[in-house]
């Protein structure tokens, strides 16, 4: 039986799981956690307590840090595209989902073991979110062309991104009471506040998540015998490359969603850095900043998917993206704590459309009908994973190499710029035109 389109039911349900999962987004890594990991993943009794070792190599705990990112998408860019073919073949997406929800979600728990000096559970349990996180977003934003016609992509995919937004900032400012407030609950200490923390996320993450793992639909196997589960998922992933490649449309835009990702993620992962570490800014000024890019972002999930509807999703996207370069010059003069706060309420606004019109605007370029649809969002996966590799990598080296975090981010106004280049064609394609009208 063919599954009805536009179910209410469904389409709330999938975009609760951005109301589930956001919670990892914020406080793990872009909030409490990016804060409490200097702090706490140090080699104690050392006169040089950040210095760490990690497999022989003696490494700031700032770089392992970002470093850690860059292997846990990197895992993801290589595993992602395999596993989602496999999930094509015999129908088995969203227990691919669950596997990596339920990875996350017992790896933020884990998160609460890690208290000061224990430096390999904090990164192995932040390495292990990720890849769960990011696993499960493949075959979650698989779902939104099954689910849904393509008039209804821009606004389903802004309100899966405003739930998210919501949810993540209500678990966070009750985490926060337990940091600023800890009168309110017997004294607990600042350590134990944070790790506690991390263990709501988990819990938030793991609770919140069966509503969509309820509702969303089961995917049929392409074949009734599944023994060469491997061979058939490799022989789809290799139909939809062959797919991809000669799209034009397809190939330039995720050339284009490379590259302004690469910038977005960057700052996503590691502006909390930026802050502490080059302006030297309290912790609560930081997760003050971290909150305002979050209530800023639901608008700007709305506005730019009104956006696309007057201007279409690739002048759209164009607009996003040349706002983003004149955010990322203008962090770089930025000195004081004040000027932050207009950084972050701008870093908001165009996170939230970046991020929802890029979905959206992937969903209607896959070929309409196409049941393949994990594979075709995990050639999505791999550009934004990859793009997370090399940003977040690039981003560490450059502080490694120079001490000088503002160079990384002057890099990126170039890198936002570039994808410039890969949206041009799409302004004059007639088939792209057809897609968005």
């Amino acid at each position: 039986m063919e599954l009805k389109l536009n179910n209410p039911k469904t389409l709330n349900a999938w975009a609760f799981y951005d109301w589930a999962n956001s919670v990892h987004s914020l406080t793990i890594t872009s909030a409490i956690f990016p804060i409490y990991f200097p702090n706490a993943a140090v080699t104690l009794g050392s006169d040089t307590p950040g210095i760490i070792n990690i497999l022989g190599f003696e490494l700031s705990n700032t770089v392992v840090f970002s470093y850690s990112i860059s292997l846990a998408f990197l895992a993801l860019t290589f595993l992602m595209p395999f596993l989602s073919g496999i999930a094509d073949y015999t129908g088995s997406k969203k227990s691919f989902m669950r596997f990596f929800c339920y990875l996350g979600s017992l790896s933020c728990i884990a998160l609460f073991f890690f208290s000061k000096g224990h430096y390999y559970i904090g990164t192995l349990g932040f390495l292990f979110s990720i890849i769960g996180w990011g696993g499960s977003m493949v075959f979650y934003n698989s779902f939104l062309p099954e689910i849904a016609t393509p008039d209804r992509f821009d606004r389903l995919s802004a309100k899966g991104f405003t739930l998210g937004y919501i949810g993540s900032v209500l678990l966070l400012i009750q985490n926060l009471t337990m940091l600023l407030k800890p009168e309110w609950y017997g004294g607990i200490g600042g350590e134990m506040a944070a790790r506690v923390s991390f263990l709501t996320v988990g819990l938030w993450w793991l609770i919140f998540s069966q509503i969509p793992l309820h509702y969303l639909p089961n995917s049929k196997a392409k074949e009734k015998d599944t023994n060469q589960w491997w061979l058939g998922g490799f022989n789809e992933l290799k139909k939809v490359f062959k797919e991809v490649t000669i799209n034009k449309e397809i190939k330039n835009f995720l050339l284009s969603f490379f590259l302004f990702n690469m910038g977005a993620q960057t700052v996503m992962y590691l502006g909390a850095l930026f802050g502490s570490q080059e302006l030297h800014l309290p912790e609560d000024a930081l997760i003050i900043t971290i909150l305002l890019i979050q209530l800023v972002a639901i608008p700007g999930a709305y506005f730019c998917a009104r956006l696309s509807g007057w201007v279409g999703n690739i002048k759209a996207l164009g607009l996003i993206v040349l706002v983003w370069i004149i955010v990322c010059a203008y962090a770089y003069t930025v000195t004081t704590q004040f000027n932050f706060y207009l950084l972050a309420t701008a870093i908001g606004f165009v996170m939230g459309g970046i991020q929802s019109n890029s979905r959206a605007t992937y969903a209607k370029l896959c070929p309409k009908g196409e049941k393949d649809t994990a594979s075709y969002f995990s050639f999505y996966d791999v550009c934004d994973r990859m793009s997370t590799v090399i940003g977040t990598f690039m981003f560490g080296l450059i502080i490694q190499l120079t001490g000088n975090m503002r160079i990384s981010i002057l890099v990126l106004t170039f890198v936002f710029g570039a994808s410039l280049v890969f949206l041009r064609p799409l302004l004059l394609s007639p088939k792209a035109k057809a897609i968005w009208g």
